[in-house]
This record gives structure tokens, sequence and C-alpha cells, in this order.
């Protein structure tokens, strides 16, 4: 028996109630037939949780055991609830109320407020920003709106764990938690924010459970009323229960045990708003007699995802860990998953494009491809890539790039600058283009060294980093370059981009990729510092960032590819590292306290996709050696550490016996080359690259492979037409009336 996981759109209603138990495995069965006493039900990703947990309301309404009624099923989503409501109504089960934590306390709240505390209840404030700045303003704080938002987001943290204004520097200080500012003047802030509240007689979202929970507690007459009406409580996603929905969902029980939870400790990713898996884990602690069934027949993925997801968690420690469930697939084979490692993040982007573009052509629906990067500011690169390629695109989650209000500000200030030119004091000492961009950026927030902590600072940091390093890129790509030509080009970035939103490729943060799925999903930048993310200091936070990956991993249903990239930008030094998560499952890596890897038979792509195109006749992909130690001027002798310098491998000031002639002709080939591709110059070779080529004259790919910022994936791209040129022979670039002979 298997539980599908696509069903018709309008599925017939079963006849009976035996048949609501049609098409369930044993263990979706055996939940479906626990009506009576607490039950848990621990399901693994993938295993149908949702599926197990209708089947058992429905066949509880349809036998007549339960009264539709008096059943409350609880999730933390609008979309999730809907979801809910739709299967209870297909399988027959109409009447049963499926809300979210919050809509289920707000109806509550609003019949009971009128006999509990008289008059109307007060108005509930949607968005409380606005009035989080106006305590901030009382309290003499002056915020931006990143810095507004992430305090907006901790006081929501603090209520949701009843945390009042004046416990809050404590409560940061006991669990290790990146406060965004100085927690005093948070607590002031929030102490202020609560304040004009009262004043203005409005309430939030928190305050709906806060003020449930205390008409609940003071009334026993309104609680008793409750606790007739519902009498049956179903709960989803129980490990993102917070300790504020705790207490609610105690207060609706009273001293009752009819309840059902769901819930997989290893997909507890949401820590950082309160949500704690301890609910989940003490469960049969605090219920004894609890029946107690496992969801892990996996009806999601292939075995070979299943394989790498069952890896990653067997290495994970932790509470969490010790409860972690070993998936088993019920799809079967399908293709390993793959391992890929480029050289550079504009050659991650461009990889990552080619494959979607050949899964697309093979027949994959193009909504039913993701990448899914650990951080929104890593969207950017994908979207041109994408763009580059002709694959629409959409993203979840997060603003375009060129949409963030942050990108949008520095667009403003970098074109005022461009204007004052050497009129704008800021510029006062910038003696290239970059540095004049970060001294322009600075007064929005750049800095050197990225904030502490996670949130809308770190992401408008991450934004405005991006910035700064394009314009390097450009610099390099362009020397001389002027910050007008750096608006130029920022501008027909963002216009190139802005095209309307289609129906595509999706591009989303791993942690808003919860609770989705895709025929292929691809995993982008895992390196360490990324994955994990590097202000994850605490083992706990570390292992948050283990499951987030389990999370990202087990979203595919056949074609997974995990990648990163040695080194930022073209040339670049080739210092990052695999996440350490992937040590023992990619191949040729092993885990402390393993007997080896469990990659099973994928390999590492070197940069190289399957079914990407033929190589250039004649061009062979070559091993690249890497260099140990210490890299020394081929002249002088002298030990390089310049990025620029170890690629010519000599000094600047060194003498040169670059070939100028044949460097000026690779260049207008370059020019041509990334015209037709439609990528910047630097994306083909870079101008040290050209360099190091025009001195070195290589004969054969041996030769051409070795210099630095070629490697295999450009030798096969580029190889023929350098070697021509290096031989002396005209290339013809381009075809018809626009190609060009170089």
């Amino acid at each position: 028996m298997t539980a599908a996981t696509h069903s018709t759109l309008f599925p017939q209603v079963p006849e009976t109630a035996d048949a609501v138990l049609d098409g369930l495995d044993p263990e979706q069965r055996e939940v479906a037939l626990a009506l009576g006493g607490p039950v848990c039900v621990l399901a693994g990703a993938g295993t149908g949780k949702t599926r197990a947990i209708t089947h058992r309301i429905a066949y509880g309404v349809r036998s007549g055991i339960l009264q539709p009624s008096t059943v409350l099923a609880v999730t933390f989503t609008n979309r999730a609830a809907g979801e809910l409501r739709g299967r209870l109504r297909q399988l027959g089960a109409t009447g049963v109320q499926a809300r979210t934590f919050h809509s289920a306390a707000l109806r509550q709240l609003q019949y009971f407020w009128p006999k509990a505390v008289g008059g109307e209840l007060p108005r509930l404030v949607e968005r409380k920003v606005q009035l989080v700045a106006e305590a901030a303003a009382r309290c003499g704080i002056r915020l931006d709106r990143n810095e507004l938002r992430d305090t907006t987001s901790e006081i929501e943290w603090a209520k949701v764990t009843q945390t009042v204004p004046a416990d809050y520097p404590a409560a940061v200080a006991r669990s290790r938690r990146d406060a965004p500012r100085d927690p005093a003047e948070l607590s002031q802030i929030y102490s202020t924010y609560e304040q004009i509240k009262r004043e203005r007689s409005v309430i939030d979202f928190e305050d709906v459970l806060l003020l449930t929970v205390g008409i609940l507690q003071d009334r026993h007459d309104i609680a008793d009323h409750v606790r007739r009406q519902y009498q049956h409580f179903v709960v989803d996603e129980y490990q993102d229960v917070s300790p504020l929905q705790q207490r609610l969902l105690d207060l609706w029980l009273g001293d009752r045990d009819d309840l059902c939870v769901v819930g997989d400790a290893s997909q507890t990713i949401y820590s950082f708003t309160g949500a704690t898996p301890e609910h989940l884990l003490d469960f049969r602690t605090r219920h004894p007699r609890a029946t107690v069934v496992k969801l892990v027949r996996d009806y999601r993925s292939t075995s070979q995802v299943v394989h790498l997801a069952n890896g990653l968690l067997s290495q994970a420690r932790g509470r969490a860990a010790a409860h972690r469930l070993e998936l088993v697939s019920q799809r079967g084979k399908g293709p390993e998953p793959v391992f890929t490692e480029y050289a550079d993040e504009p050659a991650e982007a461009e990889g990552t494009a080619r494959r979607v573009r050949d899964l697309i052509a093979a027949g994959v629906p193009a909504g039913e491809i993701a990448v899914l990067y650990r951080v929104n500011s890593q969207s950017e690169v994908y979207e041109q890539a994408l763009a580059d390629a002709g694959v629409p695109y959409q993203l979840r989650g997060a603003e375009r790039f060129f949409d963030r209000a942050e990108v949008r500000e520095a667009g403003v200030v970098l074109r005022g600058a461009a204007r004052a030119g050497g009129n704008d004091p800021l510029l006062d000492g910038a003696d290239d283009l970059p540095a004049e961009v970060r001294a322009v950026l600075s007064t929005k927030g750049w800095s050197p060294t990225p904030p502490a902590g996670s949130g809308a600072v770190r992401d408008r940091w991450e934004s405005l980093a991006a910035l700064v390093r394009l314009a390097e890129d450009f610099e390099q790509a362009k020397p001389g370059a002027t910050l007008s030509d750096l608006v130029a080009e920022l501008d027909e970035r963002a216009a190139a981009q802005h095209a309307p939103t289609v129906q595509g490729v999706t591009l989303a943060s791993l942690h808003s990729a919860k609770g989705l799925e895709w025929d292929a999903a691809f995993l982008v930048g895992m390196t360490e510092g990324m994955m994990p993310i590097a202000y994850a200091k605490t083992d706990e936070q570390v292992e948050e960032e283990r499951r987030l990956l389990y999370v990202g991993i087990t979203r595919a249903r056949f074609h997974l590819s995990l990648s990163w990239a040695l080194a930022r930008s073209p040339g670049g030094r080739a210092s990052r590292r695999p996440t350490r998560f992937l040590n023992g499952l990619r191949p040729g890596s092993t885990a402390l306290g393993t007997r080896g890897g469990t990659g099973g038979g994928a390999g590492i792509d070197r940069g190289s996709a399957p079914g990407a195109g033929a190589a250039r006749p004649g061009i062979q992909p070559q091993t690249r050696t890497r260099r140990r130690g210490p890299v020394r001027c081929r002249v002088c002798g002298r030990t390089l550490t310049d990025a620029g310098e170890m690629k010519l491998m000599r000094c600047e000031d060194c003498p040169s016996e670059m070939d100028e002639a044949l460097y000026e002709r690779l260049r207008a080939w370059r020019a041509v080359r990334a015209k037709e591709i439609s990528q910047p110059t630097y994306c083909v070779f870079t101008d040290k690259t050209l360099m190091a080529i025009a001195e070195a004259v290589p004969g054969s790919e041996s030769e051409l492979v070795v210099i630095a910022g070629v490697g295999n994936r450009k030798l096969t791209r580029f190889g023929a037409d350098v070697l021509a040129i290096c031989a002396g022979q005209t290339v013809r670039v381009g075809s018809g009336e626009d190609g060009w002979d170089v």
C-alpha cells in the first residue's frame, strides 16, 4: 500500500467510514484508529503526516465516534490550515474546525470579551511596526527600517516566550540569544510599546494569545464553556509550538488528555521565533500512557535522496538527534545526488542555471524546480544567471534583489555621489572605485565587519556587501571605471531583472522552503560560513543549521544537487571549504567517528554539467593541480600574497615578458564572447588571467589549464579559441552577419 503524494483535484468522497481507511499504510492506519487518549505521531519528512491526521479525524467523524463540532485541529500557517480543511471536506468530515493558533484564540476572545471584560474587544493592530517606531522615538532611540523590523521581531519573541519587558535582558543572556542591539534599550522600547498600546486601547497578535490565556486562567466558567465545546484536539507541526501556545493548549485541555500531536524534532528550524521541540520530546513524559506511532515511510523522495538525508542526521548531536527518525523511501531508486565544486560564485550560478535548463529541456516543468540558499542576499547572482540562460523564475519569501529597499537606497546615494564627483567629501581619500563605493555605502550601514547575529540588519548588510563586491569585480574587469560607470551598470542590471513575475523555477531561502517540495532541488552555496551560517556559534545553533540543511535535502523528490564555490569571484583565492555537514557524505570525505563516506555511488563534479553540451573539438577536461605551500614570484622569488600577483606568478613591478599584441587580441576576443553570452567580460576571463595567458603563451591544453583563472570549466568553454589565438590563428566568434573575426 502506498500513500500518494499527489491526488486528483476532485477526489470522490469515501462512501463509508471504513473506506476512509483505504490506501493508508499500516502506520498511518494505526494513527487513524487511535481515536482515544493522548497520541503522539512522530512523522518524518514526506511520510504523509497530513494524510494520517486528516484520515484520523475523518474516520472518527464518519464512524460517529467524534462529533465534528467538538474537534479542533490547529497548525501554524493559514496555508496549512486551509489544506487541513480542504482534505477534511474531501473525506466527508465537514464541520471540523481547522485553524491556526491565533485564529482559534481570536475567535474565542471576540466571543468571550464582552462577558469577561465588558465592551468591545480592542482593535487588533495587524502591523505593529509603526507603534514600535513611536516607542523607540519616545525613548530617544533612532531606528532605521531594518533595525525597526528586528526590534519588532524581538518584541514578538519576548511575548511568545512569556517574557515581560523588565525580564528581557536576563532572558536574552539566559538563552544566549544574539539581540539586534543593547538588551537594555530593547527592554525600554518594549515597555514603552506596551504603554502606547494601553493608551490607545489596541492589541497585537501576541496579545490575542496572552489575553485568551488570561481569561481562561481567571474565569473558570469560561474555561469550562470552551472545554465543553472542544473535546478533541489535534496539533500539527508540534515541534514548532512556543511556550505561550503550549500554555493555551494546556488551558483548552484542562485535566483531559484527548490530544493528538504530530511533529518531527529533526525539522525544528524556527527556534529564533520562540519555537521549541521540547514539548514534543517531553510528550511521553507528560503522558506516560500515550500511544506513539512513528511514520518513517517516505513517499516523497527517492532512495538516494533519503539515504543522504538519513546520513546527515546520523551525524547530528543533541537531544533532538537522539529522537531522529530513519526514513525508508517508498519511491525506489532515482538519480544519485550530484555534488558539484565550482571555482567561484559566478561559475556556480552559471553551472546551476545550465543544469536547470537541461532539466527543463528533459521535460521537468520549471515550476517543479527550486534553487535553495541560506540567506536572501544570495539570490541576485542566481536571478542573473537564470535570466541569462532564458529560464523563467519566481522569488519566494523575498523581494527581488534590486527591489530591496536597501539596494534602492544604495542606488540613490551612489547616483548622488557620482553626480557630485570630486565635490563629495565622502570620496576624499578614496583612491579607486571600490573604495568610493565602500565610503558611500558606509552611510547606509555597510561596514568592513558584518554585524553579529541574524535578522534584518544582517540581511541589509549582506545586500550592501553584495554591491561592494560587485564594485570590486567591476573595477577588476574595467580598470579606471568611474562611479558613473558603475551606476550605469547597476541600472542595466536592474532593468534586465524587472520583468513581470512568471511561473518558473522557484528561488527561495531554506527557511521559506519548509512545507514545500519539488521534483528537483538545487542547494547552493554549501560552504562553511554559510552552512552553518557564520553566526551559529553554540552547539545548539549549529545543530539547528544541520536540521535546516536536512529540510532542504528532503524537499527534493527525484533530482538533488548540492554545490559550493571555492572562491567568491573569478580569480579569487580558493580558500573556502564545503560545509562540514557533508563530511562523510560527499565522495572523498570522511566524518569523525565514521568508517568512511556514505555517499553511495555519487561523484563530485568539478563544475561540469552532464548533458550541458559537448566540449569544443580537441578539448578534453584536464586535471588541475592545486598549488601547495607559498607562491613565489617567478622573476625575483618573493613570496606573493596579492591575488592578482599570484595569478600572474610575479610581482606587479617585476619585468614582464607579456606579448602586448597577443594581450590586445585576447581582450578583443573576450569583449565579443562576453557580448555573445550576455555576461560581463570578467565572467569570461579577468584582465589578470588574460595577462597571464599573454605572458605564458600556452601551446597546449595542459599548459593553459594550469594558469590561474582558467581551470576545466573555462578550458572546455573557451580553450580552443584561446589556444588558436595564442598560435596566431584567426578565430571566428558568433555566426552569420553577427560573426566577428578576431
